[in-house]
């Protein structure tokens, strides 16, 4: 009995040496796991609540972070009373649900000089889906020359005014007798005067005619979505996928982005101050898809148009600043930053460095070169300056990746031939 209660005490003593020397060996390492739960739970956080400064940025991120800042609608200063109103304004039309259609349509406007040499090639895109788009034309050298019917009509290339005839000086005796000139109205008829709308290349007048195309077509209740092109303009896929992919999101295809080069900032202007900051100025293609609360602020907006109509322009301060390139991305940078996608759906190649795009021949169009335009799914901007380097970012449409173009230019008239032939290939999803 003893003997077993010996054995009993002993096997006690082996079993708390035991534990005594486990739970030794935990408490060496505890702060190594308290060290890597820290470490765990600060990169969780840092990755669901994204960095509020640039410093953080730079430091967190791996994006690119000079898109990073974007200023809000109101600034720390006081603002003037204009701006106070017209951001009153903007804000309500965004605040406001718009009216839904039953019929919602795209209206794709054409920016062209003349003739429209890509005609036959619109036409095979647009035939069979006649209630889902609308056609405005502004030609702004010659009257163009239609060779389908969907175009046929649908210029605004040139505007009638009415103007009466200034009234003519008669002498008529007052009571007294004496000379008294008098103004006597005479009442012919309105005499109308045609005004042509020309657009010069870097002017002011570029980004006239684009406000007169949307208030064109903004008249119809059903246009939902505004498209801008150009007469060198060709579209990379078939009339559905264009409007699945423009309808069924919410933001506006405007393209945004930073260029502090001397093309970009460099061509800001101080006397825009205070309304545009230089850190809001911003840079884009021209070439937008715009939502329809996106055309209605830009038809409301005057304050905006003005600084950029008087202080953007070639010559200004000895700089060459294009309102074409700045105006757009720039306003909706300050008003609606979140509701661009800040790029555009239309592709074009400035990978050459020079003042215009490449342009492509007859010789350059296969299946395999259209195919692979319809693949992109990476955005490119170019910066200027002696440093010049490209800008990439995935594009997103829903949060989710997809390519990037819908449409692409510089294409000759000579291409046309072997754009009707791959058009049903290529064009397939």
């Amino acid at each position: 009995m003893k003997a077993t209660r010996a054995w009993q005490r002993r096997i006690k003593d082996i079993l708390l040496m035991s534990g005594s020397r486990q739970r030794s060996r935990l408490k060496r390492p505890v702060w190594i796991i308290v060290l890597v739960t820290f470490v765990i739970i600060f990169l969780i956080t840092a990755f669901l609540y994204p960095p509020t400064t640039s410093a953080a940025c730079y430091i967190f991120s791996s994006r690119d972070c000079t898109l990073f800042n974007k200023p809000s609608i109101f600034t720390a200063r006081e603002l003037s009373d204009e701006e106070t109103r017209s951001h009153v304004v903007f804000r309500e039309i965004l605040n406001t649900p718009p009216i839904q259609s039953k019929n919602p349509k795209i209206a794709f406007l054409f920016l062209t000089s003349g003739t429209l040499h890509f005609e036959p090639l619109w036409d095979k895109f647009f035939r069979g889906h006649e209630d889902r788009f609308s056609v405005y034309v502004h030609a702004s050298r010659e009257k163009p020359v239609h060779t389908s019917h969907y175009f046929i009509g649908r210029d605004i290339h040139r505007e009638t005014v009415l103007k009466r005839k200034e009234g003519k000086k008669k002498k008529k005796l007052s009571k007294d007798g004496r000379a008294r000139a008098i103004l006597v109205l005479m009442m012919p008829p309105f005499v109308p005067q045609i005004l042509m709308n020309s657009v010069v290349w870097g002017k002011f007048s570029m980004v006239d005619i684009e406000r007169r195309l949307l208030a064109r077509s903004l008249l119809d209740p059903d246009n939902q979505q505004f498209l801008l092109l150009s007469d060198s303009c060709v579209p990379l896929h078939n009339f559905d996928y264009v409007y699945n992919y423009l309808m069924l999101t919410n933001v506006s295809f405007i393209d945004c982005f930073v260029d502090l080069g001397p093309h970009g900032t460099g061509r800001y202007s101080e006397r825009m101050m205070p309304e545009v900051e230089k850190n809001a100025f911003r840079k884009g293609s021209q070439w937008f898809s715009m939502k329809r609360q996106h055309a209605i602020i830009v038809m409301a907006d005057n304050l905006y148009y003005r600084k950029f109509k008087n202080y953007c322009k070639p010559h200004m301060d000895g700089r060459n600043c294009y309102s074409d390139e700045h105006y757009l991305p720039t306003f909706f940078n300050m008003i609606d930053p979140s509701g661009v996608a800040n790029r555009s759906v239309t592709y074009v190649d400035w990978s050459e460095g020079k003042w215009h795009p490449r342009a492509f021949r007859a010789q350059d169009i296969t299946f395999e070169f259209l195919k692979n335009l319809t693949f992109i799914e990476e955005s490119i901007h170019f910066t200027s300056g002696p440093k010049r380097r490209g800008i990439s970012r995935p594009c997103l449409w829903n949060s989710m990746k997809r390519p990037c173009y819908l449409f692409a230019r510089k294409f000759y008239p000579e291409t046309l031939h072997r754009l009707i032939i791959h058009f049903s290939n290529y064009t397939t999803i």
